[in-house]
């Protein structure tokens, strides 16, 4: 009896993008989102060269509750990068995350007095604000009922989309954090 072997082993589309995890979808979904916008925002100056510097001179400049969240918001990053990479479970990683959702309650709350995008209202920037000042106490919860893989997941989940997904967004051509790393 002979048995037909196929190598390699055919496999679906379908199951194929079922082994990418969810956050791999959401940043790759959000980095084409953001390369369109920049590209339709600097489509108008394509005569200019976009040139790399670094000037605080935006960042000195802004208003009180920008200057609040920009500090708050990187604040945030560092921390969150540090405790993903430290180990879990130690007092050390206590300490960190109590900061760092001090940290994130000051980012999303200083953004609700933020209204440049669409001048006097909120954008939908702010969902993932509001969806973080809901977030972060069933984050807080799930570590305290000890549930940590649902901890795990809601920190997560916030880390990406509040400070990757809504910070790659704070580079689109003429915002603050752009202005401060780019010029025409």
């Amino acid at each position: 009896m002979t048995t037909k072997t196929v190598f390699p082993p055919t496999r679906s589309p379908r199951a194929l993008a079922q082994k990418v995890p969810g956050w791999a979808w959401a940043l790759l979904g959000s980095g084409l989102i953001y390369v369109i916008v920049s590209r339709l925002i600097l489509a108008e100056y394509s005569d200019s060269d976009v040139t790399f510097r670094l000037s605080a001179a935006p960042f000195l400049t802004a208003t009180l509750a920008v200057q609040i969240h920009v500090t708050a918001a990187l604040s945030t990053f560092f921390i969150g990068l540090a405790i993903l990479m430290a180990p879990k479970g130690l007092g050390f990683h206590r300490t960190l995350g109590w900061t760092w959702v001090i940290a994130m309650t000051i980012t999303a709350v200083s953004s609700f007095f933020i209204t440049g995008i669409f001048q006097n209202s909120y954008s939908p920037i702010h969902a993932l604000s509001a969806w973080t000042l809901l977030g972060l106490p069933f984050g807080v919860a799930a570590a305290r009922r000890r549930d940590i893989k649902k901890h795990r997941q809601q920190m997560t989940g916030m880390f990406l989309g509040g400070m990757l997904i809504a910070g790659l967004f704070t580079f689109l051509p003429w915002r603050l954090m752009w202005q401060m790393f780019f010029s025409i």
